[in-house]
């Protein structure tokens, strides 16, 4: 089996909407894909309804967080599988972040068009597709006014990763671990170790993570060097959390694919029997 546990669609900052996303996963050979937008489950019912025969759907969300014990408070992101998105608290948190999202992004608007780029918040929203509205939509604004060639070149210190950028909510990583838990969820630790993206917690905070109830970390990832997977997989085997490996498919925004890393099934298998909020589509 094939399973790819960490896919973004326009529910969020993708470029494939839910029913192209699940047509692109059959396509690339799947068994199973979790469907995981950041702080949101609104691509859920779409992709449901588009999942062709013999693909697995797995509904999940991409958490945004913080861990606030260190010198300076450190993002970090928590997948959530499975889990019940009617939960009253995970779904008020979720709408809060939402929120500063879209306050975020308008906010580093005025920033550009105080600047000279003529990018308006009307745009922006067009092109988000009703979407949760990230740094993308941004960046590909930049992009239809040839400013930048790609995403990755938009989040660089000069444009969205430094002079544009402006700060946003999220949720303490305890609290969220708390809340997914207590919604029937399953949270995994999306890609720890990527120190490429910016600072990483330290073992300690994953070690006090698996003590609150996390189920597992996100190893193979892309943005893992081969060492930081191994780290990984140590932590994991030391502390009796899954390993769990996937894309983090964004659709064009990124050049990764789906299927590019892959989860194995006994741990799928392990996911599964551990969630009680939600069920797999199949």
């Amino acid at each position: 089996m094939r399973i790819d546990l960490h896919c973004h669609s326009t529910a969020s900052d993708g470029t494939s909407s839910p029913a192209e996303l699940v047509a692109e996963a059959a396509a690339a050979g799947l068994d199973v894909m979790a469907l995981t937008d950041h702080d949101t489950t609104s691509g859920w019912p779409a992709a449901i309804a588009a999942r062709p025969p013999g693909l697995a759907l797995v509904p999940g969300a991409e958490l945004s967080c913080r861990w606030h014990g260190g010198p300076w408070p450190i993002s970090l992101h928590l997948l959530a599988y499975l889990f019940d998105p009617t939960d009253v608290a995970l779904a008020g948190q979720l709408a809060r972040i939402r929120a500063s999202r879209e306050t975020r992004a308008e906010r580093m608007v005025h920033l550009m068009r105080a600047d000279g780029i003529d990018v308006t918040w009307a745009e922006v929203l067009e092109h988000a597709g009703g979407g949760t509205v990230g740094r993308p939509h941004l960046a590909q604004a930049l992009m239809r006014r040839g400013l930048v060639d790609t995403v990755s070149e938009a989040f660089l210190p000069e444009w969205l990763g430094h002079r544009y950028r402006v700060g946003k909510e999220d949720l303490d990583v305890f609290v969220a671990l708390r809340l997914v838990i207590e919604a029937g969820g399953v949270p995994v630790f999306a890609h720890p170790r990527a120190s490429a993206r910016g600072p990483v917690v330290p073992d300690e905070v994953i070690e006090e993570m698996a003590f609150e109830g996390l189920f597992g970390v996100e190893a193979d990832h892309t943005d893992h060097t081969p060492a930081e997977r191994a780290h990984v997989r140590a932590l994991a085997d030391r502390l009796g959390l899954v390993v769990t490996g996937s894309s983090d498919y964004h659709g064009t925004n990124k050049t990764v694919r789906l299927g590019a890393r892959t989860t194995a099934p006994a741990v799928f298998d392990q996911i599964v029997e551990a969630a009680t909020g939600s069920d797999v589509i199949a």
